[in-house]
């Protein structure tokens, strides 16, 4: 039997969350958009997805205002988070935490975040380490941290982009170059 997409019957504000990011594959979508993840065959490659599962969330994500269509160079189009989209950020960085907590990675966090003013650390909790103050979003660094695995010679764009320090919600690979960034 297959699973409804909607929790009918429930009425609190997480089922209706649920119903836009609690499908498999979703909130890792959005995760890769705030790395800088811009374009559908970046997001295929990326997180093996099935094309036709990401059309599907890719879809849901736009439908529900999280993410939006871009035009970009030719007749290509990229995705990008609307505001509603970076006020996720606490919840895929809590989620983040949560998994280096009770499930890490072998030598420690796979990502850490810094404080693009300071270099500081910023924990889950978005206060600095260095300053105090609460940093938001598009202030982030994205570094890789001692668990990250080093990229193979067969490893995709966005694992290769992601072996280096980036900023998030600026386009990770160089055919996107306006920046992005969108402030909740």
């Amino acid at each position: 039997m297959t699973l409804p997409r909607d929790y009918s019957g429930q009425s609190c504000a997480l089922s209706r969350s649920m119903e836009i990011v609690g499908e498999r594959w979703t909130l890792l979508i959005v995760r890769d958009a705030f790395h800088g993840v811009r374009r559908f065959g970046e997001f295929a490659a990326h997180l093996s997805v099935p094309r036709a599962v990401l059309t599907d969330r890719l879809a849901t994500l736009t439908g529900a205002g999280v993410l939006e269509r871009r035009p970009d160079t030719g007749r290509r189009e990229v995705y990008g988070l609307t505001a509603k989209g970076v006020a996720l950020w606490p919840a895929v960085r809590a989620l983040t935490e949560w998994g280096d907590r009770f499930y890490p990675a072998d030598g420690g966090p796979r990502r850490l975040y810094r404080h693009a003013a300071d270099d500081a650390p910023v924990p889950a909790d978005g206060a600095c380490t260095g300053c105090g103050t609460v940093v938001p979003v598009g202030d982030l660094v994205v570094t890789p941290g001692p668990g990250a695995a080093p990229a193979g010679p067969d490893a995709d764009p966005v694992t290769v982009a992601l072996a280096r320090p980036h900023r998030l919600l600026t386009p990770l690979l160089p055919h996107s170059a306006q920046r992005e960034v969108v402030q909740p």
